[in-house]
């Protein structure tokens, strides 16, 4: 015997996402993302006569159907299957279902999509763009080196505050996914432009108190918002014709590593990733980094030696 009907599945959906937020420690961001995906599928139940509390395999593999149709990518259908598939198990496991009714479900397969990845000679274009006679420039180019040098994520640079940081041995504590905390190393380039913002830049942006480590021009803490924006001015300054966000930045840090030798699993810690498997991909690109330089290389050879034949001939 169920419980299905002593509530809607709206009112489940609710108390799922509160335990998230409470136990599982979900960001509002995620809890916002959990509500669009599981409260479509409702919809889609709603609209189709389907029970929710008696849906089948079948009929939730049409629902996927039908979300392909419409030209979701592969990734987010992946993610709209496990988020949907996670309100189910919890479903059973309060006893509103005698079973996990989508157990079994197959994950649509992802297509494997390499990230972008910048080059170091744009990369030192990029960092050379701020104005670092300004404390808005000493700003930003103490944060390109950090997202490039640390590989943070976005969230994690617009969490930290001065007491988070550690210059003189180019560290960082920061707060990751799950407000897992870890440190973050960086080399000189970012510890000599940070201490650059903190000895200079940062006193004259403050305007009062504020806790954070990186301050906008009314001395306000700035926004995730924010720093997208600056890098994307700069990197058109720079004349980069990639799109340049805080994540390409990241990407960049750990293939970087990668191509200089670094261990895998150096990287992984560094990138804050519970699993390997995440890091793995890395490793893909920096070896068709590897290949496509490796082409290059053996076409410049092969023009030298065809021009010096044809020097030959001609003389």
């Amino acid at each position: 015997m169920t419980r299905a009907a002593h509530k809607t599945p709206e009112a489940y959906l609710d108390a799922y996402l509160r335990e998230l937020e409470a136990v599982a420690n979900r960001s509002p961001h995620t809890i916002r993302n959990y509500r669009n995906d599981i409260g479509h599928f409702l919809r889609y139940c709603d609209d189709e006569g389907v029970d929710p509390f008696a849906v089948t395999r079948q009929q939730f593999r049409s629902y996927l159907a039908t979300l392909k149709e419409a030209g979701m990518a592969p990734a987010s259908l992946s993610r709209r299957t496990s988020t949907v598939h996670g309100f189910y198990k919890y479903l059973h496991r309060e006893g509103v279902t005698n079973r996990d009714l989508l157990y079994g479900t197959a994950m649509p397969k992802k297509g494997k999509r390499l990230p972008h990845v910048l080059q170091t000679g744009d990369i030192d274009r990029l960092l050379d763009v701020p104005d670092t006679s300004t404390p808005g420039g000493l700003r930003d180019r103490a944060i390109l080196e950090l997202l490039y040098g640390g590989g943070l994520r976005i969230s994690e640079l617009v969490a930290l505050t001065p007491g988070d940081v550690e210059t003189e041995h180019g560290a960082a504590i920061v707060r990751g996914k799950g407000s897992k905390e870890r440190v973050v190393f960086f080399g000189r380039p970012a510890m000599a432009a940070l201490q650059r913002y903190l000895s200079a830049g940062r006193p004259a942006l403050a305007r009062g108190a504020c806790d954070a480590l990186w301050l906008n021009r009314f001395g306000g803490p700035l926004t995730a918002r924010s720093v997208q924006s600056m890098i994307k001015k700069h990197a058109l300054a720079a004349g980069i014709e990639a799109d340049v966000h805080p994540h390409l930045l990241r990407h960049s840090f750990a293939t970087h590593l990668l191509d200089g030798g670094a261990e895998l699993r150096v990287v992984q810690e560094l990138l804050g990733h519970s699993s390997p498997q995440t890091t793995q991909i890395y490793t893909h690109v920096s070896q068709a980094r590897q290949a496509q330089l490796t082409m290059s290389a053996f076409a410049d050879v092969a023009d030298q030696i065809l021009n010096k034949r044809k020097k030959r001939e001609r003389a």
